[in-house]
């Protein structure tokens, strides 16, 4: 059985405090892998562009700060992109470009190689808008575990669609 092309992409901007979790838990994740050949990428984008860097791939797990997930702070949560419970959370979307479903409803009409298979790992957030390099300690405190589901993940061992 050919293995399946897999990017894992940690979204967020480092210097607005919680929002730089998903660039966080994904070099973590590139330190885990050791070698693997899944491909980890930071991103600071969202809509279109996030579409575009998604082609070519069979799997893609996207790590972001997600505010309004409705759980704490620090709660890290797993679940199918179509289960997003506000197409406008994290970084799926920007207010000059369209929601990431958008981008990838056009991109599958027009018969762009897109990934039939994406989750995304979100830790609940509330301080992502000030200028900061540290992570508040809810945050902070849900790396290593953030870490491991991704790693699970990859592993084909995380159930989906539930607080972990």
């Amino acid at each position: 059985m050919a293995s399946r092309k897999t990017l894992v992409v940690g979204l967020g901007n480092p210097i607005l405090g919680d929002d730089g979790v998903g660039w966080t838990v994904a070099e973590a994740v590139r330190r885990e892998l050791n070698g693997s050949d899944v491909e980890v990428a930071c991103l600071s984008v969202g809509g279109v562009r996030l579409m575009e860097r998604l082609v070519g791939y069979d799997r893609v797990i996207i790590i972001d700060s997600m505010y309004g997930g409705g759980g704490e702070v620090g709660t890290v949560t797993c679940f199918p992109i179509e289960q997003l419970p506000n197409p406008s959370a994290g970084h799926t979307s920007s207010a000059h470009d369209t929601s990431l479903f958008t981008a990838l409803e056009t991109g599958r009409a027009m018969g762009v190689d897109l990934p039939d298979e994406i989750e995304v790992v979100a830790i609940e957030s509330q301080k992502v808008h000030d200028f900061s390099e540290t992570f508040t300690p809810p945050v902070a405190g849900a790396i290593p575990q953030a870490t491991r589901v991704v790693c699970q993940l990859l592993s084909q061992q995380t159930p989906e669609g539930r607080e972990l």
